[in-house]
């Protein structure tokens, strides 16, 4: 069972999905398209997808056999060269044999479709791609259900005037669509496994490549409906790269499971990546603990406008960020684990996290934005970071370019379960933290100069627990202009890991009780259970036989601590020395 079939598994994520359907036997059959509310979101909507493409009569198909170092066929709008078969005609091709040397090609200025059924083939080209569409107003590969069907390439290519571009196993100068139950294997010797230098769709069932560049290209877009993707190769795993055009551009994901090794980004799409349900499995660089520098981008997700992932489960170690977006990020739902060389989730501008299960193992920032908000409406996120835990580099007024905000940027948390471990400071914002439910455990660095909480503005909370711990030599607590009140524990020495921390009111009433992860000297806590003019009583170490989540205690008692200090509230933060 694969990685991410576990994760699927362990989650027990479910979706329903309108999956598309048609018989080619059947001229009356509809395809029937499944409705994506990702699109409405965007302005990527370029696509050469009709409903007619996937439903044709078989009794046109006409038969072409490869037999070894000849073709047979005796069909108009075909012709033969030795083992190199030309179509010059729109129709149906129902493809099977083998070539030990050979190539199909396509040149036809025909405005209907050309299919390619590949109906069980086995073709290797030493000179150049397999499969060449040259010219044609739409193509078709058609993978025959129950039939494997391989192509290779050569390490060197030899080209005609007019095909000097041509770089990979299957590669088409125009429109392109895979689809099919049967199964294609790749391998891209001299450079890319599929490439489609205009729009490529693909909606299949297995597909595995191997390919010293990249995996699949689609240069306008690379939109896959669904299928099994098993990709190994040199740079980017899927991509699509147009740069001239901001409705193209980009990769758009329906359904579909992904094994990707990459030396590059796994995923990568100059405007947006559009995910509705994937379940991927990611190593980009070498994963995150390559520690080799490159000049090459070796990313997990990468997208040159905006990322927007409805669900899925995900897998991604990366030597680079593991989902970065030069624009915005958004994650309405899934379940996401992470390891990352560098951030594991970074937008230059918004990230907002609607509904997600997070866990960052490793990385440099677990999440931050170069120019814009952070918000956090619910999920579990865990992250764990060499330096920062969530960051918000901004501040002031500056205005990264697709952000959705003007002026000031903030660290919003509306909800959520939220755990920091942090070398860095945990929650840092070079502006403003907004705090208004959830629950937030902090636990940074004791030794360098960090804290739990860093803010060059302001850190408003309203509601929900915040825990932090770590330094005191650059503590921060919240804004006094919070509307929930909030102490700030300075102790005479630093506290071990580990060490027991017990709040609770005068008369016996548990406020808090929790065992923070790394050793600390400073304690902040705002809680909806800390009340004006009440007074508090501080204990360490001792023992509680309550419910333990993250050091964090719920129910039972405690019982056996040492009081430390006592304070009443008088004001909205309490300093504790």
């Amino acid at each position: 069972m694969t990685k991410k079939n576990k994760l699927s598994l362990l989650f027990t994520l479910l979706l329903s999905l309108s999956l598309f359907s048609c018989e080619r036997d059947t001229d009356s059959e509809e395809y029937e398209e499944e409705s994506e509310t990702i699109s409405e979101e965007t302005d990527n909507v370029e696509s050469h997808e009709s409903t007619e493409d996937y439903s044709w009569d078989s009794t046109t198909e006409i038969s072409v056999v490869l037999n070894d170092n000849s073709i047979v066929s005796n069909a108009d709008g075909i012709s033969t060269n030795g083992s190199t078969l030309t179509i010059k005609a729109a129709g149906n091709y129902n493809i099977s044999g083998s070539l030990s040397d050979g190539q199909i090609i396509v040149d036809t200025e025909d405005e209907d479709i050309v299919r390619l059924i590949l109906n069980g083939v086995d073709i290797n080209c030493t000179y150049n791609s397999p499969i060449f569409i040259r010219s044609a107003e739409k193509t078709m590969i058609v993978l025959e259900k129950g039939m494997q069907n391989y192509l290779s390439d050569g390490n060197v290519y030899t080209y005609e005037e007019e095909d000097d571009d041509s770089n990979a196993c299957i590669y088409s100068k125009d429109d392109m669509t895979i689809y099919g139950e049967g199964s294609l294997l790749v391998k891209g010797n001299f450079n890319d496994g599929i490439t489609s230098k205009d729009g490529l769709i693909i909606d299949s069932e297995l597909i595995t490549i191997n390919a010293v560049d990249d995996g699949i290209r689609g240069k306008d877009y690379l939109i896959i409906k669904n299928g099994d993707f098993l990709i190994s190769c040199g740079g980017d795993g899927l991509k699509s790269d147009e740069e001239e055009d901001d409705a193209k551009g980009y990769i758009s994901i329906t359904n579909g499971n992904f094994e990707i090794t990459s030396d590059g980004d796994a995923i990568t799409a100059e405007t947006d990546v559009l995910i509705s349900y994937a379940e991927m499995d990611l190593i980009a660089g070498g994963g995150s603990a390559s520690n080799t520098y490159s000049s090459t981008s070796t990313k997990g997700i990468k997208a040159g406008s905006q990322i927007i992932i409805e669900s899925g489960v995900f897998s991604i170690s990366s030597a680079d960020d593991a989902i970065h977006s030069n624009g915005i990020i958004t994650l309405n739902d899934g379940v996401f684990e992470i390891a990352s060389g560098d951030d594991g989730i970074h937008a230059d501008a918004d990230l907002d996290i609607i509904d997600s299960y997070i866990n960052i193992s490793e990385s440099y920032e677990g999440l931050e934005s170069a120019e814009g908000n952070i918000n956090i409406y619910d999920g579990d996120i865990f992250t764990i970071s060499s330096d920062d835990g969530i960051n918000i580099s901004a501040g002031g007024g500056s205005s990264g370019p697709g952000t959705k905000s003007t002026g000031t940027y903030a660290l919003n948390i509306y909800g959520g379960y939220i755990v920091v471990d942090s070398n860095g400071d945990g929650l840092d914002s070079n502006d403003a933290i907004v705090m208004s439910g959830g629950i937030v455990i902090v636990s940074s660095s004791a030794t360098n100069e960090n804290s739990a909480l860093d803010y060059d503005g302001s850190c408003i909370i309203s509601g929900g627990l915040l825990v932090g711990s770590g330094t005191s030599r650059m503590d921060e607590a919240p804004s006094t202009a919070s509307t929930q009140y909030a102490a700030k524990i300075t102790f005479n020495s630093t506290q071990p890991a580990g060490q027991m921390v017990h709040i609770e009111s005068a008369d016996g009433d548990q406020i808090l009780t929790i065992k923070p992860k790394k050793a600390f000297q400073s304690f902040v806590v705002s809680s909806p259970d800390l009340k004006n003019g009440v007074s508090y009583n501080i204990y360490l170490g001792g023992n509680s036989n309550g419910s333990k989540t993250n050091g964090l205690y719920t129910g039972g008692t405690y019982s056996d601590g040492s009081l430390y200090s006592s304070f009443t509230i008088s004001s909205k933060v309490s300093l504790i020395d």
